[in-house]
């Protein structure tokens, strides 16, 4: 539970996100007028939200930018880290919907606890239906899929019931 509350706390990048801008920015020095507003705004406007429902990322100034997702809609979770972000502790979470768009719908970007992160998601996205997680080990509302079968079995007995009296008319 500790380690939730952690995540739940999490609003804004590590301080490491920035310096991997700047390293970025000097690989491509002749970009650096152009890059160098767009990268330090980005990185002072960017905030997460973590809470019982989704998780939520927002950032910019002129063009402001808002991507909120709930936990029942991530369909993959993936980590990537370059040689730069592993060398700064960092790496991306690319969360992935079925919104049929190739990429992520949201990248989360500049957390050292990436790996706790994954794994809250995971733990999320796997045990929410209906809003409430599961009880840790039990498979996620086998009970409601149960009920659900048993209403549309009762549908099928009823139809194929019309259907037979229909036809011994």
């Amino acid at each position: 539970m500790e380690g939730e509350q952690a995540i739940l706390a999490i609003e804004r990048p590590h301080a490491a996100l920035w310096r991997l801008y700047l390293l970025r920015i000097l690989l491509l020095f002749p970009l650096a007028p152009l890059l160098l507003p767009f990268l330090w705004f980005r990185y002072h406007t960017l905030r997460y939200r973590f809470d019982a429902e989704g998780v939520s990322m927002r950032w910019g100034i002129l063009f402001r930018r808002e991507v909120n997702l709930t936990y029942r809609r991530i369909q993959d979770i993936h980590v990537t880290s370059g040689i730069l972000q592993r060398w700064l502790g960092l790496a991306d979470i690319h969360v992935q919907t079925a919104s049929g768009s190739a990429g992520a719908e949201m990248t989360i970007e500049g957390l050292k606890e990436f790996q706790q992160v994954r794994d809250f998601l995971y733990e999320r996205m796997r045990g929410t239906k209906g809003g409430t997680a599961a009880a840790p080990g039990a498979p996620a509302a086998a009970g409601a899929d149960e009920a659900l079968l048993a209403e549309i079995l009762a549908e099928l007995r009823g139809a194929r019931q019309a259907l037979e009296r229909l036809a011994a008319k």
